[in-house]
């Protein structure tokens, strides 16, 4: 029987060609401080798009890479939160909704530190950061010491940590808590769903779709999806974007970000040996967060991590590409890592037989093979995904995952995700973090050995 994965996908370039079309990529969205994830669809910086875009840019310039972190964490708020979204004054407020004058920052956010001479959003995405800024250092460490790089981001990150385990520990588990489904970034997940249930939309008229005049509204949120995440984005406005447990419509505990959090501790840790700071406090912190990742969001009966919705108290049965992404942390149960494996393998998510792992279970009622994050497949979970395989012991899977995500960004021009099963592009192209996850496996396939890093190869 022919597999998925001899399903017809456009020849790719050769290497250099790729590399090259990569950078190019990403010298076209650099604005002189940061880079967009694009020029169209997304005018502004975004916070974990920035992360992956720093692990890219080491490898074309290491300085560029430092300061695009650096760049975002200036945007961080006095509670330590980084905001998803730093907004560049010289767009247009029309270019993109919710705008500037939506969020509000610097008023109706000054109660939680937020600057006041710089218009960001009010929620986060995942943390991705710290381990950004350890790969940074690592691709040349003489630079990053004689530029100060990791002391100068060391103590931002470590009140980013400090704010998701503190103000967001909403559960009191000791995880992490998402209060918006832009927030994890899988923005309109099925597993929202039940939780977005119970949220009144904002009225149609009150907001424009500006997203809709840049993709097509059959590859994005529906019209009801998206008036809930402005009425759940204003009241956080609202409420001075206040962290309250028991007082969000939506709080959910993903294990994606959760799992982007421990090894973003680890890497904290290592940052914190080499910049003379003590590293016992974030390996200790790291191993709390995966006991209390097993214990809250671990289904043994679906063979995967589930998010938890909090204000049920419950977990949530649908089955996305979060629930896989654990595999990047090291010390997990081994019969937890053989069930991973087993689930990516499965006839949920077929990994080995797709070109790259769907961001929705194949088989699940709400699949959708080209709407956002209902199916089609993302070069970041995928880059994730093949960490972890190498992580845990299975080259092979990884060099396969690895080979078919070169061919598909090339195939795709650098899409921002694909279909599944036929890998044809979807959403706008020309992607940041596509571009930069390109560099980044090109990098790691040209390399003569194995680098020791954080999870995976450096």
């Amino acid at each position: 029987m022919t597999t998925l994965l001899e399903t017809p996908v456009p020849a790719a370039a050769d290497a250099l060609t790729l590399r090259r079309g990569a950078a190019r990529v990403l010298l076209t969205n650099w604005t002189g401080s940061s880079t967009v994830p694009s020029r169209g669809l997304y005018p502004h910086q975004w916070s974990w798009d920035s992360a992956f875009i720093a692990i890219g840019l080491r490898h074309l310039s290491v300085r560029r890479a430092q300061l695009e972190l650096e760049s975002l964490l200036g945007a961080q708020w006095a509670d330590g939160r980084i905001p998803h979204i730093v907004f560049s004054p010289a767009v247009p407020l029309d270019a993109y909704f919710p705008s500037p004058d939506f969020w509000r920052s610097s008023t109706e956010g000054a109660p939680a530190g937020a600057p006041a001479g710089t218009e960001t959003s009010g929620i986060v995405q995942p943390p991705v950061h710290a381990l950004a800024a350890w790969l940074v250092h690592q691709a040349d460490p003489e630079t990053s010491r004689r530029r100060g790089f990791l002391p100068r981001v060391y103590r931002r990150l470590v009140a980013w940590h400090d704010y998701l385990t503190g103000s967001r520990d909403l559960g009191g588990g000791g995880l992490a808590a998402m209060v918006h489904p832009w927030e994890p970034g899988m923005d309109n997940s099925p597993c929202w769903d039940a939780p977005l249930a119970r949220v009144k939309p904002a009225p149609p008229g009150s907001y424009r779709r500006a997203d809709l005049d840049h993709g097509q509204a059959a590859e994005r949120p529906t019209d009801l999806d998206y008036g809930r995440y402005v009425r759940l984005a204003s009241d956080y406005r609202d409420s001075g974007y206040a962290d309250v447990p028991g007082g969000h419509e939506f709080a959910v505990e993903d294990p994606c970000v959760n799992a982007l959090l421990i090894v973003s501790e680890q890497a904290l840790a290592r940052i914190a040996a080499e910049t003379g700071a003590d590293p016992a406090p974030h390996e200790e912190r790291a191993a709390r967060l995966t006991a209390a990742l097993v214990e809250r969001l671990w289904s043994p009966a679906e063979g995967m991590f589930l998010c938890r919705d909090l204000v049920g108290d419950e977990l949530i049965s649908e089955r996305s590409v979060a629930g896989l992404v654990p595999l990047i942390v090291p010390g997990l149960p081994q019969q937890v890592v053989d069930a991973l494996l087993d689930t990516a393998a499965g006839p949920g998510f077929r990994l080995g037989e797709v070109p790259m792992a769907p961001s929705y279970d194949i088989t699940g009622e709400a699949f959708d093979p080209s709407r956002y994050w209902r199916g089609p497949a993302w070069f970041n979970t995928n880059w994730l995904l093949e960490r972890g395989l190498r992580l845990h012991g299975h080259p092979r899977t990884a060099d396969a995952l690895r080979s078919a995500m070169l061919d598909t960004a090339g195939a795709s021009s650098f899409a921002e995700y694909v279909d599944p099963f036929t890998a044809h592009a979807r959403g706008t192209r020309a992607f940041g973090w596509t571009a930069a996850l390109t560099l980044d496996l090109l990098a790691a396939r040209d390399a003569t050995q194995d680098i020791p890093s954080i999870g995976a190869h450096t």
